[in-house]
């Protein structure tokens, strides 16, 4: 990934937000299942909660709000290490809705970390570290999930 600035990074960061956004909202329009729809609409919920910050700081510069943010470490399960990229479709089911959630978090994940490795200044260093942990959560929690509805059906 080339970038002329910081600032073309953080466009493309927002653009991704949006896409993450828009793609978890579209599937709970979709979703059969109620529970399924919920899970979804909050993972469009947080991508924004995302955009948002980033947005913040372009316009405004940092705004304090990474100040109180706790950093830990979260543990990855690997799962969709294993797995390869689906491409949505109507019929999808749980499992596999739960895998394409994977996938775009661990490729999330990945161009957060790319993007903290390359970062020069340190106020984009800890928000691109932010939001690396926050990809991590949702991957996660999706792998959680996906570990117990296997665990549910026998396998």
């Amino acid at each position: 990934m080339d970038f002329e600035n910081l600032e073309a990074i953080i466009a493309f960061a927002i653009e991704k937000e949006k896409e993450a956004a828009d793609f978890y909202t579209e599937l709970s329009t979709q979703a059969a299942m109620s529970g399924i729809k919920q899970m979804l609409l909050e993972y469009a919920a947080e991508e924004k909660k995302h955009q948002n910050l980033l947005e913040n700081i372009t316009t405004a510069g940092d705004d304090g709000s990474l100040e109180e943010y706790e950093f830990k470490w979260i543990k990855d399960l690997k799962r969709s290490d294993y797995m390869t990229t689906l491409i949505y479709s109507e019929d999808m089911g749980y499992r596999d809705i739960l895998a394409l959630g994977m996938k775009r978090e661990e490729a999330a994940l990945k161009l957060y970390r790319t993007l903290l490795e390359n970062a020069q200044d340190e106020r984009y260093q800890k928000i691109f570290k932010m939001l690396c942990q926050e990809e991590a959560k949702h991957k996660l929690a999706l792998e959680t999930l996906y570990d117990d509805h296997m665990a549910e059906m026998g396998d």
